[in-house]
């Protein structure tokens, strides 16, 4: 995965990294990111916490992740195409675009609250699940489950040989389904870094703005 500056070139620089991007902590955020996209479907498997629904997704995912046959050069395309596929039906990405822009959300008509949600899916899809292969055997011990009404916190620390990162998901009760709304890694809120670039462009320029380097950069992420 590349770096956060990198990743966000077509935005701004975050004023702080979510974590020092060695290659255990790139696998930390793809390792997040996919787990993630995979929660609808594990409350539909029959999870009734918010720690079953997190540990039940994330053990399906280190399957997928530990394939060995997924893991050939010529099946690269085929892996990502999987899990892209996968976080596409299963994220909530409309209430993570929500939080990220705070807000502005309520001052968009509902087309350009719907095309931005559409270009923030692409942007996170393209920066987090086309980077995979830094993966390498890392684990997750589950360490404490917060609740508070349709409110939850799980806390996650991922074991590596050389780390241990802590990893936290933030998720949201609705229509009887826990969904993430947020992940805090190593102390720092993937929506809150994304609503400070955002609200930084908007503020010195305009939403149109954002939206248009938002385009940039999935266009470039989609270029051969």
């Amino acid at each position: 995965m590349a770096r956060i500056g990198e990743m966000h070139k077509a935005i701004v620089r975050p004023s702080r990294p979510f974590i020092r991007w060695t290659t255990c902590a790139r696998c930390v955020v793809v390792l997040a990111w996919i787990s993630l996209s995979l929660l609808w479907c594990s409350v539909a498997w029959g999870a009734s916490t918010p720690t079953q629904a997190v540990k039940e997704t994330i053990d399906k995912v280190l399957v997928v992740l530990s394939d060995e046959a997924l893991k050939d050069p010529t099946r690269a395309a085929e892996r990502r195409e999987k899990l892209e596929a996968i976080i596409a039906q299963r994220f909530n990405y409309e209430e993570m675009a929500k939080r990220a822009l705070a807000r502005e959300w309520k001052k968009l008509s509902a087309e350009k609250q719907e095309e931005f949600v559409g270009l923030f899916q692409q942007f996170l899809t393209q920066s987090y699940a086309g980077n995979i292969d830094g993966y390498s055997g890392q684990q997750v011990e589950y360490l404490k489950e917060r609740l508070k009404g349709d409110f939850a916190e799980v806390q996650t620390k991922v074991v590596s040989p050389k780390a241990q990162i802590p990893l936290d998901y933030r998720l949201l009760k609705k229509n009887d389904k826990w969904g993430v709304y947020d992940v805090i890694i190593d102390g720092v809120s993937l929506t809150k870094n994304y609503r400070g670039q955002f609200s930084r462009i908007i503020k010195s320029s305009s939403f149109e703005a954002l939206l248009d380097k938002l385009r940039s950069k999935t266009d470039l992420a989609s270029s051969p």
